[in-house]
Parts: structure tokens; sequence; C-alpha cells
């Protein structure tokens, strides 16, 4: 048996067959390329408060993939409706929110130092960490009505898991060195 890396693998609970089956693909993916995948509440359990328990994992990970799925759905919506500082207020029609957990996880690892990867499905809202260049990796699109397969085996996914992994590598084989002094 060969050990696999584990990494925090972060999403929201899907609530569609196509999330399901996404969410199962990518843990393959990781799988054939020595990933294991450690998610709260489906492959690790804890019994503190969840930011406790989110670190406590974080820690024992070497990287952290979230996949921003679509959650709550915007028919019509205001950014800033009401503002009273001559702040415009934006119309939102047909948009998506994730679960916050996509935004509080990748945070978290940036802080500790993890590689972050973060795929938003199309129509959820570039906000936060959502936002391209905010934690300073690319931040790829993918949606759920294209062909999966073919995403999965795009250039630009395998570029930037490519890039991603050769970090992870990094942090592993930095784990294992002595701190230094000088």
């Amino acid at each position: 048996m060969s050990y696999k890396i584990p990494i925090f693998l972060s999403y929201p609970k899907p609530h569609l067959k196509k999330q399901d089956e996404f969410i199962e693909k990518i843990k393959v993916i990781l799988d054939k390329k020595g990933f294991i995948g450690r998610t709260l509440g489906v492959t690790d359990y804890d019994m503190d408060e969840p930011l406790t328990a989110i670190r406590r994992l974080m820690l024992e990970c070497n990287g952290l993939i979230t996949i921003a799925l679509r959650r709550t759905y915007i028919e019509t919506g205001t950014i800033k409706a009401n503002s009273d500082n001559n702040e415009k207020s934006i119309p939102i029609k047909d948009k998506w929110m994730t679960s916050p957990y996509c935004q509080i996880e990748p945070a978290m690892a940036f802080q500790i130092g993890l590689p972050v990867l973060i795929f938003r499905e199309h129509g959820v809202i570039q906000d936060g960490v959502l936002e391209k260049g905010i934690i300073g990796t690319y931040l790829p699109e993918f949606n759920l009505d294209d062909d999966m397969d073919k995403y999965l085996d795009d250039g630009e996914w395998n570029q930037i898991l490519g890039k991603w992994e050769g970090y992870v590598r990094k942090v592993v084989e930095n784990k294992g060195c002595p701190p230094k002094l000088y």
C-alpha cells in the first residue's frame, strides 16, 4: 500500500447529481496523483466547534482545493442597496452564492501557508477569495452543463492542477526538514 498525501478538499454538500458526479471525478483524479482528499463531515469528524475542527484537520494536510458549488440562487437582487454614502447600487440577476465555508477554508489555508486552489462553478458570484487574484492563483470556472470529462482532460485544468501539485509536494518535502536557525 502506498502513502497518499492528505489534502483538504473543501466543497459544500452537493444538491445536484451533476455536482456530486463532479466531486467524485475530482476525488478519482486526486487519488491517481497520490493525494487523498479530507473533508470535515465526510471523511473526518470532530466534536469541537467548526473553525477549531477545520484548523486541526488543515494542519494535518499539505494543500487545499475548494470547489465553490452553486448553493443559493438569487433570481434578482441588489448589491449595496439603499446606500447612503453615494455608492452606486449594482443589480444582480440569475446568480448563485456558494457556502460561506468556500470563503473561510481557503482563507484559513492561506494564513497557514498551504497551497490553495479554488474552482468556481459557473454563475457563482465572484466575491471575497472567489475573486480572481485575491489569493494569487488563477481561479478557473467550470460549467456543469458542459462535458465534465472534456473539462477535466483540458489543458487548463491539467496545467493548474499540476502547478498546485508541485506546491503541495514541496510542502510535504519541507515538513520533513529541520528548522533553520540562520
